[in-house]
């Protein structure tokens, strides 16, 4: 094996590590990245962190506050690998490029560019103007999937949105008399309560809170719930239903739920946005109102008219699909994905199949 690659497989194992650290961030971080950091001297790691809350110390800053005393001095020696680009610019904490030319670290390596505005290559730019030398686009494909949720909220200014739904083997969303069934098994349902805990809003129509008469919180995992989003025209759903309620998170959160109508709800207990339905933009309009509210990632749950509405708008990013083993014969078809699945997984006796909407762009 040549020097070059063995370079690059070191750096590609490290930069591994600051992914896992990064997901640990999940569900707490929004709307801002979450980001894992490692530094590294003679290949021993010497420090690591990662982005652990809403206005907390990014991965760099808990990185470099890890390594012990008596290591500080090799930072002047060391690598430190990040996740995304370190940022420039004064948030709610420092510019991370700043903290690194403070400790002179010489090297810095880097999966994916931040593409928020103010930061978007520049970080990398100061860094190397600073003498430093700069390595990225290592594993880019994984560290895409990493800050995805930021990215698409920066760039496209809308939460990077995630379509949900299960499917009977013969392509059914549900029974013809539209009575709720369950199609997959508690082990996929227990990764759906996962997601939930990772995404910042849940989205569902009138139709599936009225029959299905859903929770929408997330019991069977660790972290939060999402806000809970209800398309209901006509203002016409029950007030007893659960999304309704002040529900209680594991955390000991109220769960919040926004009801969209055509006109202004008479409702307690829950947030109201008025977006007239039969307007054209009015997914752009929601999407604005989520952005407004600094929501980066949504998971739509609605059935087969909301999702439908989602794909010929094409408003979406990723489709997650679950195909259990029944057979229903008759029913509400489910959608169907404009493209082949980019990732399959089964899951006991549950087919899951992941579709990205766009393939991977290196562009900003």
């Amino acid at each position: 094996m040549s020097i070059e690659k063995s370079v690059d497989s070191t750096d590609q194992l490290f930069i591994r590590r600051c992914f896992d650290l990064a997901q640990l961030g999940a569900g707490r971080v929004a709307p801002n990245p979450m980001v894992g950091a490692v530094i590294v001297h003679n290949n021993r790691i010497i420090g690591e962190g990662y982005h652990a809350f809403y206005g907390g110390p990014h991965a760099e800053v808990n990185a470099v506050a890890s390594v012990l005393p008596s290591d500080l001095h090799l930072l002047k020696q060391a690598t430190i690998y990040v996740s995304l680009e370190p940022c420039n610019i004064f948030g709610k904490t420092p510019p991370c490029t700043d903290l690194i030319l403070k400790h002179n670290i010489p090297r810095i390596v880097v999966s994916w560019l931040d593409f928020t505005p103010e930061v978007s290559g520049n970080g990398v730019r100061i860094l190397k103007n600073e003498c430093r030398e700069v390595k990225t686009n290592i594993l880019m494909e994984q560290g895409f999937q990493v800050s995805k949720f930021r990215n698409t909220f920066v760039r496209k200014q809308r939460p990077y949105i995630i379509l949900k739904y299960a499917q009977s083997q013969d392509g059914f969303l549900a029974p013809a008399n539209n009575q709720q069934q369950w199609f997959t098994n508690a082990f996929s349902k227990r990764l759906v309560h996962k997601w939930r805990s990772e995404v910042d809003t849940i989205l569902i129509g009138s139709r599936t809170a009225r029959i299905d008469n859903p929770r929408l919180n997330n019991r069977l995992y660790f972290g939060s719930s999402p806000v809970r989003i209800v398309l209901n025209r006509k203002d016409d759903l029950p007030d007893d239903l659960h999304v309704f309620s002040e529900s209680i998170s594991r955390k000991g959160e109220k769960i919040k739920t926004v009801l969209v109508t055509d006109q202004k709800t008479t409702k307690r207990n829950i947030y109201n946005w008025v977006i007239p339905s039969q307007e054209d933009d009015f997914l752009e309009k929601l999407m604005a109102k989520c952005y407004e509210n600094n929501w980066s990632s949504m998971i739509v749950e609605g059935g087969a008219q909301i999702l439908q509405m989602f794909l010929e708008k094409n408003y979406w990013d990723e489709a997650r699909v679950f195909t259990g083993k029944s057979y229903i014969r008759d029913g509400i078809p489910a959608p169907k994905i404009p493209k082949t699945p980019d990732k399959q997984y089964q899951i006991i006796d549950d087919q899951l199949e992941i579709f990205y909407n766009q393939k991977l762009s290196y562009s900003q």
